[in-house]
């Protein structure tokens, strides 16, 4: 068919700067039948399986380059300018692993973060000390990861969620948040979009100005570059207005419906994650015809160390 060689190419390019960092959960059916922080009745295991989740990620980057603490942390500690591949693959495993891992995956994915955080601590532009394991700034990492995965989904997802799946997204994120030590971890939906559009420490900073044109202007191939300015346009379109006022980007005309096109193409050429396909397997939950286009994930072993795909 003429469709499949287009098809594999968006599937090359989409995947390959994600492909930088081992894949979390290649043991993960050695712990048949544990669900993992969600599990297959979730509201997460749904988002996070969308490709959505592409945007909302973008979106959630950028949202926390206007903290001036939490970007003179990045901008210090951070490996994202001299190895941008590696670091953007390690933050898809973790991810990919507390969303989809049974416990111990979870867990092990927590402590490396945790682990990560305990020597980054500074002080920002405007003389303030921060340190990553502050509960405040841990939860406004966090938090603004939970409302632009939520909010992409609404905006660009197959399946938008009713206002009480909205809110149970939020509630199941808390428990992931709970474990970073982040607070507050607002409840539902409305509470937690308010938090983040209202938040006081919003401002700009040479952290947030260098962190913000390196995400607009990534190192990527031109084929890959197009599709990205797409996405980076549709998730700009989707920040509140006082903190694009703050990164200084401008809401493009029109960039949520080509947005939605380009998402729904790239749905169509990889279809929804293998990581929840591997996971409801682990749990022996059905699996939805169709809709998984992927193998398993290359390399996923159970407790027969036999490679599933």
């Amino acid at each position: 068919m003429l469709a499949e060689p287009i098809r594999r190419r968006v599937v090359a390019a989409a995947t390959g700067p994600f492909s930088h960092a081992p894949y979390p959960l290649a043991h993960s059916l050695d712990h048949r039948g544990d669900p993992g922080l969600f599990g297959p009745d979730s509201v997460t295991w749904r988002v996070m399986g969308d490709v959505a989740t592409i945007v909302g990620g973008i979106r959630a980057l950028l949202i926390q380059a206007a903290h001036p603490e939490v970007v003179a942390g990045v901008a210090d500690h951070s490996s994202y300018r001299t190895d941008p591949m590696g670091r953007l693959s390690r933050t898809s495993a973790y991810v990919t692993a507390t969303a989809y891992g049974a416990m111990p995956e979870v867990e092990a994915a927590v402590a490396a973060v945790r682990r990560a955080h305990r020597g980054v601590a500074g002080r920002s532009h405007r003389d303030r000390p921060y340190a990553a394991t502050d509960p405040p700034l841990a939860a406004w990492v966090h938090n603004t990861l939970t409302d632009s995965f939520l909010v992409a989904h609404q905006a660009f997802g197959a399946e938008p969620l009713t206002s009480e799946e909205a809110d149970r997204f939020v509630a199941e994120q808390t428990r992931l948040g709970a474990l970073l030590g982040a607070a507050p971890l607002p409840e539902d939906a409305a509470s937690l979009g308010a938090w983040v559009a209202e938040h006081p420490e919003v401002e700009p900073s040479p952290g947030m100005t260098e962190a913000v044109g390196f995400l607009c202007d990534p190192p990527l191939g031109r084929g890959p570059r197009q599709g990205y300015r797409i996405l980076l346009e549709a998730a700009v379109a989707t920040i509140p207005a006082r903190i694009r006022r703050v990164l200084g980007r401008p809401r493009r005309r029109g960039a949520v419906a080509v947005g939605r096109v380009a998402v729904a193409g790239l749905r169509w050429a990889l279809g929804y994650s293998p990581s929840w396909h591997l996971a409801l397997v682990r749990v022996g939950a059905p699996v939805p015809e169709g809709r998984f286009r992927a193998p398993l994930p290359e390399g996923a072993v159970g407790a027969t160390g036999r490679p599933t795909a």
